[in-house]
């Protein structure tokens, strides 16, 4: 069977990373977490005190930065911030730098690196739109927002834990939601030829099961 390369994008909260994760696994692929390079270059800007509208410096840190996004950990310049790029502030502050036109060319040409060999589960927000727009499965993973906050908030991979206030939460999910999706470079879009798929009451499993089988359809 060939190996493909299968674009899963969609807003916060929508299960992409732990959809993406389980059909990685499950063929045998590589899995790139996109979002997780621009929050690891967030984070680095901060602990060097860059401005997050400094687009020129931070352009030049993220050219020059050993980026490491595996499977269970992620890394720049030899730090493990796996759990570091997980918080409210890095949420936050990973939009900013997401809006960066120059940033977003330096890390759109390393993830098209990583794909140039095939058998690989790409995530993000602009892979099926900008990143391989050939991709040969795309993927749109959505949830109503009540759904999104529930999840966040229930996350302590994200630094919230479950006794956050679900109202907070969504306000946050919009806020970042109407900042992916109007930013002028790379918005957050749904592909024209991308399976929308609405993983709202769906357990991991189901939602799983469901681009397993969208995967098959074109294996």
């Amino acid at each position: 069977m060939r190996p493909l390369i299968i674009a899963i994008d969609g807003p916060s909260g929508a299960g992409k990373g732990t959809v993406a994760r389980a059909v990685a696994q499950r063929l045998g692929y590589r899995h790139l977490d996109t979002g997780a390079m621009y929050r690891a270059v967030a984070w680095k800007a901060l602990q060097v005190g860059l401005a997050l509208d400094n687009e020129d410096a931070i352009a030049a840190l993220a050219e020059r930065a050993a980026l490491d996004v595996g499977p269970t950990a992620v890394q720049i310049d030899g730090r493990d911030v796996t759990t570091a790029i997980r918080t409210p502030q890095i949420d936050r502050a990973a939009a900013m730098t997401a809006r960066l036109p120059k940033v977003r060319a330096v890390l759109v040409a390393r993830q098209r690196a990583e794909g140039e060999r095939a058998g690989i589960v790409v995530e993000g927000r602009d892979i099926g739109t900008v990143v391989f727009p050939n991709a040969d499965v795309k993927i749109y993973l959505d949830a109503s927002s009540e759904e999104r906050a529930r999840r966040r908030a229930a996350d302590p991979a994200h630094g919230v834990g479950r006794h956050a206030a679900l109202a907070e939460v969504e306000s946050e999910l919009k806020a970042r939601d109407h900042s992916d999706s109007t930013r002028t470079t790379s918005p957050l879009a749904v592909a024209k030829d991308a399976v929308h798929l609405d993983t709202t009451g769906l357990s991991i499993d189901e939602a799983v099961d469901k681009v397993m089988t969208i995967v098959r359809e074109k294996l």
